[in-house]
């Protein structure tokens, strides 16, 4: 078993007024050697955008992209055609593939909006740009591992161009389950957006991420009433980047 702890305030941190952000992974004038990415996994920002501000048009490609809301509504609007909000109990996915152009905006002008967005190196360059969304508001499922994204098209939640799964935890305080690895050689970084947990000997606090590789599975246990994403993500780096 291997094992990487990235402590919450140890994050690269930028304030920019209308944005605050914290960069688990190397990320704009944030760089560090050793926290470039974990296998496919190379984004996890935490972001805080003012009332009615936000990211004008820009571009991406060749990635996937995971918007997840932790309060507020998230305006977005794609070159693909797609266009909505996104709230609390919602996730996007972007398939930037070979290429697109997006914004992303407070939805409101009164309040801010805060999500985590998570980018994922794909399998293969220059797929077809792709935009989806769904509500978990209806079935949420608590005290257990749910499954809100995967690499197939007909299985629960939604799909990426990756041999990629990620779950929720919404575990209450004392509740622990094992989390079994779907594909040999992947690995799981695991992200407190709040609450407490333990995997192992390792206490895992609000926004502290912890990267466990080289294993078949592991017991995560909420030490408090706790939300919990994992990613489980190939760890060697597609062909493309080699």
């Amino acid at each position: 078993m291997k094992t990487v702890f990235h402590k919450a305030d140890s994050r690269g941190h930028a304030n920019h007024g209308w944005l605050d952000s914290y960069h688990t992974f190397s990320f704009a004038n944030y760089q560090d050697d050793k926290r470039s990415n974990f296998g496919v996994l190379r984004v996890v920002n935490d972001d805080t955008v003012k009332g009615g501000m936000g990211f004008g048009t820009h571009p991406h490609r060749d990635m996937e992209i995971i918007s997840i809301p932790l309060e507020g509504d998230l305006e977005h609007k794609d070159s693909t055609g797609t266009r909505g909000v996104i709230q609390k109990g919602e996730i996007q996915v972007m398939s930037a593939g070979k290429g697109v152009q997006h914004s992303e905006y407070n939805h409101n002008k009164d309040k801010d909006v805060k999500f985590l967005q998570i980018w994922i190196f794909p399998r293969e360059l220059g797929v077809e740009p792709r935009g989806e969304q769904m509500s978990m508001k209806d079935g949420e499922i608590r005290n257990e591992f749910q499954q809100i994204i995967s690499p197939n098209v007909d299985d629960a939640g939604l799909w990426i161009h990756q041999d990629a799964w990620f779950n929720l935890a919404k575990f209450d305080k004392g509740i622990s389950r094992k989390y079994k690895i779907h594909q040999e050689g992947n690995g799981v970084y695991v992200f407190v957006v709040n609450g407490s947990a333990k995997i192992d000997d390792q206490e895992l606090n609000s926004r502290d991420g912890f990267g466990i590789w080289d294993v078949d599975g592991f017991k995560l246990e909420a030490t408090e009433d706790a939300e919990i994403l994992l990613m489980e993500i190939p760890m060697n780096l597609p062909e493309y980047l080699r």
